[in-house]
């Protein structure tokens, strides 16, 4: 494609150049004139430009790729003589030396190499005896194959032609030259010199085209040993660097699939088209604020992707003519150049704000344009990645009107373009002014973007042009982007299904059920069992005694057991007693247990005689057992009394932010909804066995509990603690022929690595929640077992789960969504503002409908704060969930997990606030600063660190004694593994905390203090020598870094190229890149075992010959001197 056929600066006229540079330079101040190119004495070889060693770099890592062909194609209506056009294209080709170069590397150096003549392939291919449908198959054939052409940069040649004749009176001309010797502008040079040699030499005249002053091989070595000497080039230089100082590392547009770690080049394009009307709108908004028509695009285009990104530092690519020179201007050639754009779209900024913004660093760019992209990436040195273009990762170009047709003589000349089927960038947007308004192509990745997520982009990048066009004034934040068609489909997908549930309360059902079957088994423990009768007389007698103890106001009840028949009963009573059960694990430390009985002001619990002695002296306890006889004498029949659907159910701690955990408060409408929904869904029967094994401090266990009560099937309860032993486990589904359980995906994978896991096939049906799971671990799961796998998501604050995915045993995608909202739930997407994002964008999950919890306990600034009025709503007084865990719909309408906002994590299933932990740490005397984050070290291997500011004058603490600290306030799961005391807290540009920085200073290898390694074989001491001559360093040790010592990907190159040469042998550049030392490098050519012995032989020969004197070199070429002769005689 064509991006670069007009720099943005072609928009600005004489007049407004000249105030350009005033404005940059000062009034009356020029700029010093560019130096002269010369003509070179060497007319054979010239010294690449900038922009060829990338292009050439880029070619090395993907030889067969058409990513950076420039193809086209010229049709000609009328009588073609087909001599003349292959005359005058040979003229061409013997005009500009350029069209006649190859590339190699020689001394170690990449050069240009021009021939004097080279042969071209001129192929005349005939359709005309197809029939026309086969006919312009073959012509659509011969055109993607021309376009994907390969070429070999080292033999050339780098251009390729093909006439095809479609009729008596029309023919097409395609050709595709390679990037590194031809750009856009080129395209326009090449069309005009070809009309005028072809109406001269169709008519037998000779051609009278001016000869050129210098060649493209004169300007490559200017821009190299001149230009870049001058003291205008270091003030440019200057300004780059300030300006891209502390940017964002890449720009994180929301993609379809995960980035390949190369970057591939396959793309395809969208294009689209812009009314006159809107374009001349857009021209006066321009007017208005003196930008050109490519400012006020380029404003609107980066309004699309911070909205699309969430993104408020951007940077994005244009390109530049780079003829600056007149004589370059009839040069053809690669000349241009790339202008990386930032801008800060953060704060309320309106449209207009913006365009003078963009404006403002155009103009400045335009200014200091002349410094080659290629060195900029070399000076500012941004983090090695191959799956990105470095700085920027998306292009805006605003193009001239297309060219013309032409007439030569008695042809009509149309110039058409080809697609490549390739993309340079992950997004390139080019706008065409026309007659009729503005045409806009969308090339993209495909390996990135599905062709609707363009489509959707371009469509909202229009709204975003119709919307500023009528008022420039509207805040970015808040410009509507979305249609009224998008949204009604999010609309639909946000809502759950419709389903009338009973006015009924958990308990309620349960009875039903346990007088439909009252002898079947309900409860199995380690050798007891009990009937759905027993269990539902024993809990009415216990909640007769619940009642009589407690105080008729009193809302909770605590029950502080361990996993027991009894846990159950008191559960359940406690429902029966019209109260709320609040569930403390014993688990807990002994500061966590107090603060929730203080904060939830139970005045009586339900406990086991052993455990009483860990609570407060004076609050009131049952201990079940202890008591047993004051309670089981109590009536075996409901006690009296209405219940609600509204009335509180339970009360469960989550971790919180301030150091302190909060207690949400769930009813029993929510519950009902998800157990009914979940029952309508799963078909539990009577003959199912569920296995209760999540700490009733967690509320998966709700749905463990209750689920199967009332479903009339067997709740088989586990020992306390065998939850975490996977052989146990593995043991116990299999003895008691368990159907259904749930895991979170981190004890999952442990389960599934039991050797005897697979054993387990009573399992129907595994229920996931609680953290990510992954593609590998679903995979896994298939491989093991035979059962349904379900992936559910949903907050303490909305009755356990709110969304389900059923997991499919062939499924290609790398991600599991968290599925689709269950019924009477709706989950929408929303930005800061509440509005909802497009298809593909992540923004903030909020939960709305009947699940929705009643808020936090005794803290109604922070219910006030998260629980929020559903502005999407008609009905009174419905409420939205914050969830602060991020998330986005794909395209099936399902929805996909993304991690969370703030600095909350799930870990191992268990919510977790690492400012909780933080701030525990924070109190020690000792601590001035704490920061806990999560080690990811495999998707289903996290960890928890804790990195530790200490006062001066601080004990000097083992790890061991820091987690006993923590271990007497915080939960087990909350401790982290590791802490690293640090000397500061780094900090990015703008003052915040780098918590990637942190991860880095724990996560580097501590090598030995005898780091440097010398070269263990012949191999090993060519590749150092070779590193120590191309990175100009002493020593080079077999495991330093390539990279830190100073090399970069052009430098690479140098080292491949000089592997070939002294060794003859291929260094694969993408693995050199990921095993970037002279051991890797050494492996990597030492992989092939047909080529292993020659190459050891021929460094050991390199290495013997470098330890000779020129004295004893010369005694050894006189021996083989005087040898040879004698056998000759």
């Amino acid at each position: 494609m064509s991006e670069e056929m007009l720099s943005p600066q072609k928009n600005l006229s004489a007049a407004k150049q000249l105030l350009l540079e005033k404005r940059l330079k000062g009034k009356g101040k020029t700029s010093s004139p560019a130096p002269a190119i010369k003509r070179r004495e060497n007319r054979e070889l010239a010294a690449v430009s900038y922009p060829q060693e990338r292009m050439w770099f880029v070619n090395q890592l993907q030889p067969e790729s058409a990513a950076y062909n420039v193809p086209g194609a010229l049709r000609l209506t009328g009588e073609v003589d087909v001599a003349a056009l292959k005359k005058s294209i040979d003229e061409i080709i013997r005009r500009h030396d350029v069209l006649r170069t190859t590339f190699r590397a020689v001394d170690g150096r990449l050069v240009q190499i021009i021939e004097k003549e080279m042969q071209f392939d001129w192929r005349v291919d005939d359709l005309r005896h197809f029939p026309q449908e086969k006919r312009e198959e073959e012509r659509i054939r011969a055109e993607a194959e021309m376009a994907c052409l390969s070429f070999a940069l080292d033999q050339g040649p780098l251009i390729g032609m093909r006439l095809l004749r479609v009729a008596d009176d029309e023919h097409i001309l395609l050709l595709t030259v390679h990037h590194i010797i031809f750009d856009g502008w080129s395209i326009g040079i090449f069309v005009r010199e070809l009309a005028s040699l072809y109406r001269a030499y169709s008519k037998g005249e000779e051609a009278s085209l001016p000869e050129l002053v210098i060649q493209y091989g004169d300007y490559a070595e200017w821009q190299r040993n001149v230009w870049l000497e001058q003291t205008e080039m270091d003030k440019q230089l200057s300004y780059w660097r300030e300006k891209l100082k502390g940017m964002p590392a890449a720009l994180d547009l929301p993609t379809d699939r995960v980035r390949p770690p190369v970057q591939t080049f396959r793309g395809a394009a969208k294009t689209f088209a812009l009314p006159a009307d809107l374009k001349r709108r857009l021209e006066a908004l321009g007017r208005q604020e003196g930008a050109t028509l490519f400012m006020t695009l380029l404003a609107a285009f980066k309004t699309l992707v911070y909205r699309y990104s969430g993104q408020s530092d951007l940077v994005i690519g244009t390109p530049i003519a780079g003829r600056k020179h007149r004589e370059t201007e009839s040069l053809i050639g690669l000349f241009l150049n790339l202008l990386a754009l930032r801008t800060d779209v953060s704060g309320e900024l309106s449209f207009r704000d913006l365009l003078r913004r963009v404006k403002q660093v155009t103009l400045e760019a335009y200014a200091n344009q002349d410094i080659p992209f290629e060195k900029l990436v070399e000076e500012l040195k941004p983090e090695r990645d191959l799956s990105r273009h470095p700085l920027f990762q998306a292009m805006f170009v605003l193009q001239n009107a297309p060219v013309p047709s032409l007439e030569w003589e008695e042809l009509r000349i149309e110039i058409q373009e080809l697609e490549t089927g390739t993309a340079k960038f992950d997004l390139n947007v080019w706008m065409t002014e026309t007659a009729e308004g503005l045409t806009g192509t969308w090339e993209y990745n495909t390996d990135l973007f599905d062709e609707q997520t363009i489509v959707q982009m371009a469509g909202h990048f229009e709204n975003i042009l119709r919307t500023v066009a009528d008022d420039a004034d509207q805040k970015l934040a808040e410009l509507p982007i979305l249609t009224d068609r998008d949204l009604q489909v999010l609309q639909e997908w946000a809502t759950g299904p419709q389903v009338e549930m009973p006015e009924t309360t958990i308990h309620e059902l349960i009875e039903a059920r346990s007088a439909e079957t009252p002898d079947r088994i309900a409860l199995v423990f380690r050798e007891r069992q009990m009937t759905y009768a027993d269990l539902d007389a024993e809990a009415n007698r216990l909640a007769h005694y619940i009642l009589e103890r407690s105080a008729g106001t009193d809302p909770f009840i605590g029950v502080y057991l361990e996993r027991s028949l009894e846990m159950v009963i008191a559960l359940l009573a406690v429902l029966k007693a019209n109260r709320a059960y609040v569930p403390i694990d014993p688990e807990y430390p002994e500061e966590r247990i107090r603060y929730m009985l203080e904060d939830s002001r139970v005045s009586l619990i339900l406990t086991q005689s052993r455990l009483r002695e860990s609570l407060p002296a004076g609050i009131d306890a049952i201990c079940l057992d202890r008591d047993r006889r004051l309670w089981t004498g109590m009536s075996p029949r409901k006690p009296e009394g209405t219940s609600s659907p509204d009335q509180e159910m339970y009360m469960i701690y989550t971790s919180g932010s301030t150091g302190k955990p909060k207690g949400v408060i769930n009813n029993h409408r929510g519950v009902v909804n998800r157990l009914l929904w979940m029952q309508q869904e799963y078909r539990l029967t009577e003959g199912d066995r569920v296995l209760q094994k999540t700490p009733f401090s967690f509320d998966v266990s709700v749905w463990e509990f209750f689920w199967p009560l009332l479903a009339g099937a067997q709740l088989v309860i586990a020992e306390p603690g065998g939850h975490r032993d996977s052989s146990y486990l593995v043991r116990l589904i299999q003895e008691q022929q368990i159907t259904t359980l749930h895991f979170v995906p981190s004890m999952l994978q442990i389960f599934l690595e039991h050797p005897e896991s697979s054993r387990c096939t009573s399992l129907q049906r595994v229920i996931c929640s609680g953290e990510a799971l992954t593609a590998q671990l679903q995979k896994a799961f298939y491989e093991r077992l035979d059962a349904g796998l379900y992936n559910l998501y949903g907050p303490t604050e909305a009755a356990v789960d709110v969304t389900e995915w059923k997991c499919q045993k062939h499924d290609p995608n790398t991600v599991v969504p968290i599925g689709y909202p269950i019924s009477n739930t709706r989950i929408l997407v929303l930005d800061a503002r509440l509005q909802p994002v497009p298809i593909g964008v992540v923004g903030e999950l909020h939960i709305g409908g009947v699940q929705v919890a009643k808020g936090y306990h005794n803290r109604p600034e922070l219910t006030a704060e998260r629980f929020i009025p559903d502005p999407f709503s008609s009905e009174p007084g419905a409420r939205l969930y914050k969830t602060g865990d991020l998330a986005r719909f794909r395209w099936d309408g399902s929805i996909e997990y993304m991690g969370r906002m703030d600095n909350q994590v799930k870990l191992r299933g268990l919510r977790i606030e690492l400012d909780e932990i933080a701030a525990t740490l924070e109190q020690h005397k000792d601590v001035r600063q704490a920061v806990v984050l999560v080690r990811d070290a495999s998707p289903e291997d996290k960890r928890l660190e804790a990195y530790l500011l200490l006062e001066k004058n601080a004990a000097a603490w083992e790890a061991k004694e820091w987690r006993d600290y923590l271990k007497k306030r915080l939960p087990e799961y909350m401790v982290p593994g590791r802490f690293i005391a640090v000397e500061e807290m780094p900090l990015t540009a703008n003052g915040k905390l780098d918590r990637g920085a942190l991860l880095k200073m724990a996560g580097e290898p501590v090598l030995p203090q005898e780091a440097y390694v010398a070269p263990r074989n012949a191999v090993e001491e060519v590749l150092a020598e070779i590193w120590r001559d191309v990175l100009g360093t002493e020593r080079v040790g077999v495991h330093d870094d390539f990279f830190e010592l100073g090399g970069h990907s052009l430098l690479a190159t140098q080292i491949a190229t000089r592997v070939a040469q002294v060794l003859h042998s291929e260094l694969p550049l993408i693995p050199f890149f990921h095993h970037p030392t002279v051991a890797g490098a050494a492996e990597l050519i030492l992989q092939d075992p047909l080529q292993r012995t020659r190459i050891e032989k021929t460094a050991q020969l390199l290495v013997n010959l470098s330890r000779l004197s020129e004295e004893e070199v010369d005694a050894l070429l006189l021996e083989s001197s005087t040898t040879k002769g004698g056998r000759d005689a």
